[in-house]
């Protein structure tokens, strides 16, 4: 069966997460055991070598390798206004608020390689927010980052890009805030002017400040319940009173220790408002 162990790749891959984590600082084995073990084998099955024990000391040794694994274990698929009805709600019900402070700090974690991120900054530019806000848009993986700075994406996306941004209220022409050159999409450099990509691991790193919106969509579903419950409180830890929490449409606050202090803006929406007091 795919993704299933035997007993010594099983004690293979324990030793293997264990010298990761000491060595590199990247602790996986809380993240949802049947997703990982597939995307290991996978990596294994690709990279040339005979077991998880033969690999490891190969992953130790070489740096660059590990940045490998660590694309083959992250999940980095993303895209422009995802969920379009999430981003509909977003401008109807949360941006207003937002647009009640002199400026505005956003945490969108686990940001891959950054079109939810500028589809934010599109979304607070029509809303009449441009220059009064801040996205610090992180994630796990240094290469999807770089490719979230470059904001340089393939031109056969945008078109599906369009749809879900009219679909979530889009007030202008998409095609504004691209120029497309060849079989590339490169986004405007305005956009980039108010998000800021950083280098973070929900597992071990601490929170950025205060925030008043924290987004983090389809991450946790990868994660083993314990580490979903120290993410969710990293995130309650960082919210403002009055603050808003998106996650992803299968993601929940319901049966969290979080959940009564938190509002959710339609039912099904995963948009949630921390209540005062």
């Amino acid at each position: 069966m795919p993704g299933t162990l035997n007993l010594q790749q099983a004690a293979e891959l324990g030793r293997l997460l264990a010298d990761l984590a000491r060595v590199y600082g990247y602790d996986f084995r809380d993240y949802a055991e049947a997703s990982l073990r597939r995307r290991l084998l996978l990596w294994l099955a690709a990279s040339g070598f005979g077991s998880f024990e033969t690999a490891r000391r190969a992953l130790l040794r070489d740096p660059a390798l590990f940045e490998g694994l660590l694309d083959g274990v992250t999940v980095n698929v993303s895209e422009m206004f995802r969920d379009p009805q999430v981003f509909k709600l977003l401008r109807e019900q949360v941006v207003p608020h937002l647009a009640t402070y002199p400026f505005v700090k956003i945490w969108h974690a686990g940001c891959a390689s950054g079109e939810e991120a500028y589809s934010m900054a599109i979304l607070l530019d029509e809303e009449g927010l441009k220059g009064r806000y801040r996205i610090y848009a992180t994630d796990i993986n240094q290469k999807v980052l770089k490719t979230a700075q470059d904001g340089i994406f393939p031109l056969s996306g945008m078109r599906l890009y369009t749809q879900n941004y009219q679909k979530g209220g889009g007030r202008g022409a998409f095609s504004d805030y691209y120029t497309a050159g060849y079989d590339h999409a490169l986004l405007s450099a305005a956009l980039k002017e108010g998000i800021v990509f950083a280098q973070h691991n929900l597992a071990v790193d601490g929170c950025f400040g205060e925030m008043q919106f924290v987004l983090c969509r389809n991450v946790l579903i990868y994660f083993k319940q314990s580490l979903r419950r120290r993410v969710l409180e990293l995130f309650d830890s960082s919210l403002t009173p009055g603050g808003f929490l998106c996650l992803g449409t299968k993601e929940t606050l319901a049966g969290s220790e979080l959940a009564p202090r938190y509002q959710e803006l339609a039912p099904r929406s995963r948009v949630y408002r921390k209540r005062y007091g």
